[in-house]
C-alpha cells in the first residue's frame, strides 16, 4: 500500500476573488485568524480582525475558534507571496449552504480518490489530473459523475475521460484502478434506507375496544406502498409507533403521516381516540436502538410480573392448615 498522500480538490491552485470556500481555523492572532483552506490542501489564510463580524467585536473567542470550520469569501489572493486574505463577516446564509454542500460533495470525492491511490500505489495528484478534475468539467461536480456511476459500471465516463485527456487517462484508468475506483464509489454511495417514524397514544374503552384497535392498526398498515411498506407496533398501552423504510424521506413521511390519518379516522369511528405524539420523521440509528431497547426492558419487566404470579400463590399457601376458628394455639414453656 502506498504511503498517505493528499492534494488539493480542484484544479485551480487558488481560489478565485468572491469565492466561498471552507475553512478551518488553526490560531488567533492580534491581527486576526489563521486559517487552512480545506479545498486546497490546507494552504494558509487570514481572516482579518475587521472581517470576523459586522457588529462590533467584544470578543474574538465568541465570533470564531481553533479547530471550527467556516465558509468564508475569499478577498486578496496574492499567488506570488502565497497570502491569502478573507471574510467572515460578507458571507451571506445561502453562501454557508451551498458552500457547505459542496464541500461536503468533495471531501467524498477526496476520500474515495486517495483510497484508490493508496490501495493501488498511484499517485493522488496524478488520479485527480485523469479523472476527478476532468469530471468536474464534464458534470459540474465529480460527485455526480460518481453518483451516476453507482448504477452504471461507468465504462461511458471512462470512455469520456479517455477522449478528455488522451493517453495519459488511458495509460492511468488501468483495470485495477477502474474497479478500485468503482468498488469504493458503489460502497461510498449506494443510497441506505432511511426509517421513518411516528409516535401516537391510542385509545379505545367502548365493548370490543382491542378489536377496534386491532382494525385500526390494519387501516394504517393498508396504506403501504411497495417503496414504503408500514408497520404499526404497541410500545406499551396506549403508546404506539409506526414506522417505514425509504430511500425517499419525503416520500415516507407523506406515507406515515397518511397512516396516521387512517388510523384516527378507524379508531375514532369506533368512539377511540388518537393523538399524535410526534410527527413522521427521519430517526437515526440511535433512536431506533433506543426504542428497541426500550421494549426489551417493558418485555422483561412484563416477564418478573408473570413470574410473580407463582410467588404469591406459594404466600397464601405458607400458613399450612391451622384451624382459625380453634383459637390461638399455646406452647408450653
Amino acid at each position: 500500500m502506498a504511503q498517505h498522500q493528499d492534494s488539493r480538490m480542484y484544479e485551480a491552485k487558488y481560489p478565485e476573488v468572491d469565492d466561498v470556500v471552507m475553512v478551518q481555523v488553526k490560531s488567533i492572532a492580534e491581527m486576526g485568524a489563521y486559517v487552512s483552506l480545506l479545498e486546497y490542501n490546507g494552504i494558509e489564510g487570514m481572516i482579518l480582525l475587521s472581517e470576523l463580524s459586522r457588529r462590533r467585536i467584544r470578543s474574538i473567542t465568541k465570533l470564531i475558534k481553533v479547530g471550527r470550520q467556516e465558509p468564508v469569501m475569499v478577498l486578496r489572493v496574492d499567488k506570488e507571496k502565497g497570502y491569502i486574505d478573507l471574510s467572515k463577516r460578507r458571507v451571506s446564509p445561502e453562501d454557508v449552504a451551498k458552500c457547505e454542500e459542496r464541500y461536503n460533495k468533495s471531501k467524498l470525492v477526496h476520500s474515495i480518490m486517495r483510497h484508490v491511490a493508496e490501495t493501488t500505489g498511484r499517485d493522488l495528484e496524478a488520479l485527480y489530473d485523469n479523472i476527478a478534475w476532468p469530471l468536474y468539467k464534464l458534470y459540474g461536480h465529480a460527485f455526480d459523475a460518481f453518483k451516476t456511476m453507482v448504477t452504471d459500471e461507468g465504462d461511458a465516463i471512462f470512455k469520456k475521460l479517455e477522449e478528455e485527456k488522451g493517453a495519459a487517462a488511458t495509460a492511468l484508468l488501468s483495470s485495477e484502478v477502474r474497479e478500485a475506483l468503482l468498488k469504493n464509489i458503489k460502497r461510498r454511495m449506494t443510497p441506505q434506507p432511511l426509517k421513518i417514524r411516528a409516535d401516537v397514544e391510542m385509545t379505545c374503552f367502548t365493548y370490543d375496544g382491542i378489536e377496534h384497535i386491532k382494525s385500526a392498526i390494519r387501516a394504517a398498515e393498508a396504506t403501504s406502498t411497495e417503496e414504503c411498506p408500514v408497520k404499526m407496533k404497541l410500545v406499551a398501552p396506549p403508546l404506539y409507533v409506526l414506522t417505514t423504510q425509504t430511500l425517499d424521506k419525503n416520500k415516507g413521511v407523506e406515507v406515515l403521516t397518511a397512516a396516521c390519518e387512517a388510523c384516527q379516522k378507524s379508531i375514532e369511528a369506533s368512539r377511540g381516540k388518537l393523538v399524535v405524539k410526534e410527527a413522521a420523521r427521519a430517526v437515526s440509528e440511535r433512536d431506533d436502538r433506543l426504542l428497541n431497547e426500550k421494549l426489551e426492558q417493558l418485555e422483561a419487566a412484563n416477564a418478573e410480573v408473570d413470574g410473580d404470579d407463582e410467588s404469591d400463590e406459594e404466600e397464601d399457601t405458607g400458613m399450612g392448615d391451622i384451624d382459625v376458628e380453634a383459637g390461638p394455639a399455646f406452647v408450653d414453656v
